[in-house]
């Protein structure tokens, strides 16, 4: 601190009351400056606190995943035609609906297909589903497209008719907020996969076709169904998803994606989006595949599962997961006897997450 000459002249004319000495103020610099340090400091730790918080709070979620699903294929689909008229069944489907209520899904995913022939077991997945307060998942397709339960091949334009009358016909089935996928992983069936048969202007072309013809039937019918969850193998959609034909889709890129290491899955993700400029789902996802990850205990399922969802909720081009499958899997969250696995609480914390 500098005082010049004329201040300190200043300071000696300017005189206390009689009798008080006109000797100049004893200032304590070294106090001053001491002060003076202690609240630079100060502003400086203040500064470094706001600086660490706002890095931490870029690497946080930016909200929960839009879509927390579990899917029920091994029950839902395999076993439709064999439980189709037994009514005892009805205690397993509500076992299942509500244990993946209450582990925090907002979707379950039914996988039952959508023939006549199983619209009445569709019908109670879906009964179960709307009692536990859940949104429904629709990831059935035509017996036909697959060859399931010996039914004839259909093509790519019977698919079309038959899923636009479906939704006509069935539409006290939908609630706002639910997801129809009409054709998932459509590689598997029809004229086959692109990868082989070369054919990806057509798949690409069908995918479109598909997704117009399910939006205009849900407008028809009033319901805010998102119908552009076209779910497929995370390397077809590498050969599929490019930036035209992801917007025709709604900006949305669907993989059944299984892989080896968690980082793997963030960087194919990251690499997946990039490419398309759309926003991710998984369709599928869970472990362990046995053929990919081999053999995990439960404690070493529920360990991998926590650190690839710490590392998808640090990813903000996914809005969507769902966890392939709660019971009749390597997968499973749940054992046949309806234990729960210490997946199932992993998954739990995660679903559960406050914003």
């Amino acid at each position: 601190m500098i005082i010049s000459n004329s201040c300190l002249l200043a300071s000696i004319r300017r005189s206390g009351p009689a009798g008080r000495s006109n000797k100049m103020p004893n200032i304590q610099y070294p106090k001053l400056i001491s002060k003076i340090v202690l609240f630079f400091l100060f502003l400086a730790s203040i500064l470094v606190v706001v600086i660490l918080y706002s890095k931490n709070k870029t690497k946080a979620p930016s909200s929960q995943w839009q879509v927390r699903s579990v899917d029920t294929m091994k029950y839902s689909r395999d076993l439709a035609r064999e439980k189709l008229k037994d009514e005892a069944f009805n205690l397993v489907i509500e076992e299942q609906v509500k244990n993946i209520a209450q582990i925090g899904a907002t979707h379950i995913a039914i996988a039952t297909p959508y023939d006549e022939e199983f619209l009445p077991f569709l019908r109670r997945w879906v009964n179960f589903a709307r009692n536990y307060g859940l949104k429904v998942w629709f990831r059935g397709n035509w017996s036909g497209w697959e060859g399931w339960f010996d039914y004839e091949p259909i093509n790519r334009q019977e698919h079309l008719e038959k899923t636009k009358n479906f939704i006509l016909q069935n539409q006290d089935l939908f609630q706002d907020g639910d997801i129809f996928t009409a054709c998932p992983e459509c590689e598997n069936g029809g004229p086959g996969d692109p990868r082989h048969n070369k054919d990806v202007q057509g798949h690409r072309q069908f995918l479109i076709q598909e997704y117009q013809v399910t939006k205009q039937a849900f407008n028809k019918i009033d319901k805010k169904v998102r119908s552009n969850f076209n779910s497929m193998n995370g390397d077809v959609a590498k050969l599929i998803m490019d930036q035209p034909t992801t917007a025709a889709l709604g900006g949305i890129v669907c993989i059944d994606h299984y892989v080896a290491s968690t980082d793997t899955l963030i960087k194919d993700i990251h690499a997946l989006s990039a490419q398309s400029k759309g926003q991710i789902v998984l369709g599928e996802f869970g472990v362990p595949i046995t053929d990919i990850h081999g053999q995990m205990s439960e404690q070493e399922q529920a360990e991998w599962l926590n650190e690839a969802l710490n590392k998808l909720l640090l990813t903000p081009e996914v809005i969507g997961i769902n966890y392939w499958i709660n019971v009749g899997s390597s997968t499973q969250l749940w054992n046949k006897d309806g234990s729960e696995r210490q997946a199932a609480k992993v998954i739990r914390s995660f679903y559960t997450l406050k914003k």
